[in-house]
């Protein structure tokens, strides 16, 4: 199959996929079940660039084995984040300030999400249909990041877990772990695991492609729809959080500063993929 018929038919599947969540969002009035949804299809995006690609074997097992691995993981840790859970904030929020227009708002915003899908398939598409395999040294260079990434992320979703499960933490910053270092590890995680298919594919026919999809997780979680939304609710909801602000990176994992006036660096909780764990009272989380 051309590659451009495979990117158009994952996008339009992916499409259908959103707006039967849509449809079901309209009884439920949870939108926040997008989320899982959207880890699991992006998953099976990358299984069926597997198949339908017409590069090297290794080139196409790889990318089954990393983008599926990815979607299954995530998807059933947001999963059962969401499961059962009360919409999640963001979503509540637009949602009252939609109005009577929040259910076609909401729709266009799935299809948004299906559009970025599709972004972050180049990472999927490109090596599956690349008809050159990597060198030794870029094979084991793209598996040791996709590895990295996939234990650092699940190490951080973890430990954030474990932290809201006492209730003795509850309003407080978790700095247990990767949260120390940093104040969106799992962001960062997130972003590098995108980072292993540009060291699989560069160097070959349109690898510079691949360059895409981590800037643009990147991109979106920085500047859009994580880090801006996520601290701008935390620094009112939990305690000391503009401490852990400006003593802790906010991105990459890095030792933190010392508090101004301070012998000693900040301790305390967080995420959305953070520590607001939905901004609710019970101990949830999400990445």
């Amino acid at each position: 199959m051309p590659v451009t018929a495979a990117a158009a038919f994952a996008f339009a599947a992916l499409v259908a996929v959103f707006f039967v969540v849509w449809l079901v969002q309209l009884r439920t009035r949870n939108a926040g079940m997008i989320d899982p949804v959207w880890a699991f299809s992006l998953g099976a995006v990358a299984l069926f660039a597997a198949m339908a690609g017409r590069g090297a074997p290794l080139n196409r097992a790889a990318v089954a084995l990393a983008g599926g691995a990815w979607g299954l993981r995530l998807g059933v840790h947001l999963w059962r984040r969401n499961h059962g859970a009360p919409e999640d904030p963001r979503y509540a929020a637009l949602r009252n300030r939609w109005g009577d227009a929040a259910s076609r708002r909401i729709l266009g915003l799935f299809v948004l999400q299906a559009g970025v899908s599709l972004v972050l398939s180049l990472a999927f598409f490109v090596p599956a249909w690349q008809t050159q395999a990597p060198s030794i040294v870029a094979i084991v260079a793209a598996l040791g990041v996709g590895f990295a990434a996939l234990a650092g992320e699940a190490a951080a979703d973890r430990q954030l877990r474990s932290h809201l499960a006492d209730p003795a933490n509850r309003g407080r910053v978790c700095t247990r772990g990767w949260w120390r270092y940093s104040r969106h590890p799992n962001y960062f995680f997130e972003s590098l695991h995108w980072c292993a298919y540009t060291v699989w594919s560069i160097g070959q026919p349109w690898g510079s492609l691949t360059l895409v999809p981590p800037c643009a997780m990147a991109w979106l979680l920085l500047k859009l729809s994580g880090v801006p939304l996520l601290e701008a609710r935390l620094i009112h909801t939990r305690a000391g959080y503009r401490d852990y602000m400006a003593t802790t990176s906010a991105f990459i994992p890095w030792p933190p500063r010392r508090a101004a006036g301070s012998s000693a660096p900040v301790t305390g909780l967080h995420r959305n993929h953070g520590q607001d764990a939905h901004d609710r009272d019970e101990p949830r989380e999400r990445p």
